[in-house]
């Protein structure tokens, strides 16, 4: 299962072409039934048209179907599991959001641990407690492995949220899980660190209000260790 998943997010452009070239056959196969149904002038001809009609129709809804499954499994349940999603791969990403860059920039030695510049610890304008918040990890903090998030996304008319990281001194940002129900102080999701270089990194909570609205960003500042054994 967890391949089959990996297979539609990594063919997921490949996807949606296909479908959109069966899409534009299929909706030529309705207009020219159409067409013939409206200059039918006997009945077996009417019938012939409608059954073709009827095909196409049933073929344009089963399309329908197949790419808001592909965008659902993509955008939503792929990015809830953890470990399955390789971050390094660049996808479709229909939960975009402008981005805002938060201008540190350092230069580690391989292997060592960045000292946090200084103010990192007050990088946080947008993280209002009871609203938009990342309680874990905290900011400052080491984190490894698969490390589970923590924090609040409970806005008036929520919309959905989703958490993002970047590498320091970068203006890049990844989103790795999305989550269409309000949070509070609860588990936000998994982000799975085993497949990064260590260093230092950004994880942001994003809140989109159900007008499609972004409040500020809450922001944590983490080094993330190698892999454990």
């Amino acid at each position: 299962m967890s391949e089959f998943l990996r297979y539609l997010k990594e063919l997921e452009y490949l996807i949606y072409i296909i479908l959109g070239i069966f899409t534009v056959w299929q909706l030529r196969k309705f207009y020219s039934a159409w067409e013939e149904l409206r200059a039918a002038a006997f009945g077996l001809e009417k019938e012939s048209a409608q059954a073709r009609l009827n095909r196409s129709a049933a073929l344009l809804v089963v399309l329908l179907f197949l790419a808001t499954a592909e965008f659902g499994m993509v955008s939503f349940i792929i990015p809830a599991i953890p470990g399955l999603e390789p971050l390094p791969t660049a996808t479709l990403d229909l939960l975009a959001t402008p981005t805002i860059i938060l201008d540190v920039k350092t230069v580690t030695p391989a292997g060592t641990q960045e000292t946090p510049p200084p103010g990192t610890e007050v990088i946080q304008p947008g993280c209002i407690p009871d609203e938009v918040m990342i309680t874990f990890p905290e900011n400052n903090s080491t984190v490894q492995d698969i490390v589970e998030v923590e924090g609040t996304a409970n806005i008036a008319d929520f919309g959905f949220y989703k958490f993002e990281i970047s590498r320091a001194g970068t203006d890049t940002w990844l989103t790795i899980q999305a989550g269409e129900f309000p949070k509070d102080n609860e588990v936000l999701g998994f982000w799975d660190t085993t497949q990064l270089e260590s260093g230092n990194y950004y994880l942001r909570l994003v809140v989109i209000d159900n007008q499609g609205i972004q409040r500020e960003p809450c922001a944590v500042y983490l080094y993330v260790e190698p892999p454990s054994e």
